[in-house]
C-alpha cells in the first residue's frame, strides 16, 4: 500500500481507474459512516472515537475504525495494537483487531519508526484515504467510525467528499476556545454540505474519587449551549476521569476496563445516543442501503 501511496502521490499519477469503483462497493456494504470531528487539538477526539467504537461493538454491532489522522496517528496505541498491516502488492489488506472484533486501520502499523514523521502534502493524503477504504477488507459493517485530525484541512475534505453521506459527530469542551473552534468547523460543514450528527462535550467537569462531589474544572455546559445555538443535538458530556489515564497507560479503552467508572459509564450512554441519532438521522435514512 505505501508504495502505491508514494508513487501516485509524486508528480503525474497514475490514476487507478478502478478505485472508484471499489470505494463505492466498500462504502455501499457499511451501515453508517461516523466521521469523529474536532476544531482544536487536545480534546480528547480520538479517545472518543475509540471508546465509542469499542461501546457500540460490546453492544453487538459491527464495528470499524479508520484513523485518517496520518500526521499523528494515536487510535492503535490507545488500543494496544502493534501488529502490521499485511500490504502484499496485489492484495487487499486485512484490518488488524482491536476491542474483540472492531476491525482497526491507522497509519501508524505502516511506519517503520513510530517515531518516524509523515511528510506527505494533500495529493498523498488523499490517495491514502481512498486506498483505506478502497483496499482494505471492511466487510458488512454497522458502523465505521473514522478519527480524523484536528482542524479543517486535506484529510476532512477527501473524506467528505467520498462519503457524502458521512455524519460528522463534533467534539469541544467546555472552553471558549475550544467552542470558538467548533463554531470555525460547523461553518466548514455547512460550505462543504455536511451531514452533522451533533456534538459532544468532553472533559465535561470531574467527579471527585474521594467524596463523588463534581467539580466544574474545566466549566461544564458549553458543548450543549453550543449544541442548542445551532440546532443540533447535544449526544452527552464525559467527564474526566482518573481511569482514563490508566486506560491510556495500558493501551486499552476506558469502556474495557473492569468495574464502573464515571467515565466508561459516560461513554457507554453517548454510544447508545449516537447509535439512537443515526437510526433517525435524516440524511442517514435517506441514503441508507439495506
Amino acid at each position: 500500500m505505501t508504495e502505491t501511496v508514494s508513487r501516485e502521490g509524486c508528480g503525474g499519477i497514475a490514476r487507478d481507474v478502478g478505485r472508484d469503483s471499489r470505494m463505492h462497493s466498500a462504502l455501499a456494504r457499511i451501515k453508517y459512516k461516523l466521521v469523529v470531528m474536532s476544531g482544536k487539538g487536545g480534546v480528547g477526539k480520538s479517545s472518543v472515537a475509540v471508546n465509542v467504537a469499542c461501546a457500540l461493538a460490546d453492544r453487538g454491532a459491527r464495528v470499524g475504525l479508520l484513523d485518517v489522522d496520518l500526521h499523528n496517528p494515536s487510535v492503535a496505541g490507545m488500543l494496544g495494537l502493534t501488529g502490521t498491516l499485511d500490504t502484499a502488492p496485489g492484495r487487499s489488506v486485512t484490518p488488524n483487531r482491536g476491542c474483540d472484533g472492531v476491525l482497526v486501520v491507522s497509519m501508524q502499523p505502516l511506519l517503520a519508526d513510530p517515531d518516524q514523521a509523515v511528510l506527505w502534502r494533500g495529493p498523498m493524503k488523499t490517495t491514502a484515504i481512498h486506498q483505506f477504504i478502497a483496499d482494505v477488507e471492511w466487510g458488512d459493517l454497522d458502523y465505521l467510525v473514522i478519527d480524523s485530525p484536528p482542524g479543517t484541512g486535506d484529510e476532512h475534505l477527501t473524506v467528505l467528499h467520498t462519503i457524502p453521506d458521512a455524519l460528522c459527530l463534533l467534539v469541544t469542551t467546555p472552553q471558549e476556545i475550544s467552542l470558538a473552534d467548533v463554531r470555525r468547523t460547523i461553518n466548514f460543514l455547512q460550505y462543504a454540505n455536511a451531514n452533522i450528527l451533533g456534538v459532544v462535550e468532553n472533559m465535561s467537569g470531574l467527579l471527585c474519587p474521594f467524596c463523588g462531589r463534581e467539580i466544574a474544572l474545566f466549566k461544564k455546559g458549553g458543548g450543549k449551549a453550543l449544541a442548542d445555538d445551532y440546532a443540533l443535538d447535544f449526544l452527552g458530556a464525559v467527564p474526566l476521569d482518573p481511569a482514563a489515564v490508566v486506560a491510556g497507560d495500558l493501551g486499552r479503552p476506558v469502556v474495557r476496563l473492569e468495574g464502573e467508572s464515571p467515565a466508561k459509564q459516560a461513554f457507554g450512554a453517548l454510544a447508545e445516543a449516537v447509535a439512537a441519532a443515526c437510526r433517525t438521522s435524516l440524511e442517514a435514512v435517506a441514503t441508507l442501503r439495506l
